[in-house]
């Protein structure tokens, strides 16, 4: 039986959790097409990316821990199962109203609700901001994130075919918007 998501908490991602971080991310690297990197990273590789993402401001790093079995006596630590990212769209200007967004989970922590909660609690941090949309690529086929996006009221908005290869094969893109901020 799967544990209920209460038992998880979202912070702010902070250099401590990179090791956490670059292990969850690695996973997906090495096992699957969601994301075309095709070799590992090292914590310190990572770092950069870690620090692009402030703990306020339009691009955000949240991390769940999972708070069960923690013992601040016995220094057993809450663990990190998943973040979410908000990043920069493009690198010019005109496209800073944009973000683009992420959520990764520990394989233990899939089918939780994690992704779920660690979305509500950006799209919530992100209510404040100067922004307009949001954006999110999905390696096809992959039906938990299309629904898990299209939850929050993301639309498909167009697919780039055979764009990436890793494995041998070439694998479709589906991209899909969000409108974020004031709706005109």
């Amino acid at each position: 039986m799967t544990q209920p998501v209460t038992e998880v908490q979202v912070r702010a991602g902070i250099e401590s959790d990179l090791e956490a971080l670059t292990d969850i991310y690695n996973h997906y690297v090495r096992e699957t097409a969601l994301t075309f990197d095709t070799a590992p990273f090292t914590p310190e590789q990572r770092l950069p990316w870690l620090l692009s993402h402030p703990e306020d401001g339009p691009h955000r790093l949240l991390v769940a821990q999972d708070v069960r079995n923690v013992d601040e006596t016995s220094g057993t630590a809450p663990r990190v199962v998943g973040y979410a990212t908000s990043s920069a769209f493009r690198p010019k200007a005109a496209y800073s109203t944009s973000v683009e967004v992420s959520v990764y989970c520990s394989a233990e922590a899939t089918g939780r609700g994690v992704g779920t909660l660690l979305y509500s609690t950006l799209f919530e941090a992100l209510a404040g901001e100067d922004l307009h949309r949001a954006y999110a690529g999905i390696t096809q086929p992959n039906a938990s994130s299309v629904r898990l996006h299209e939850r929050f009221g993301f639309r498909h908005i167009g697919t780039y075919e055979e764009v990436g290869r890793k494995f041998d094969r070439y694998w479709d893109v589906a991209w899909y918007e969000k409108r974020l901020g004031p709706q005109t």
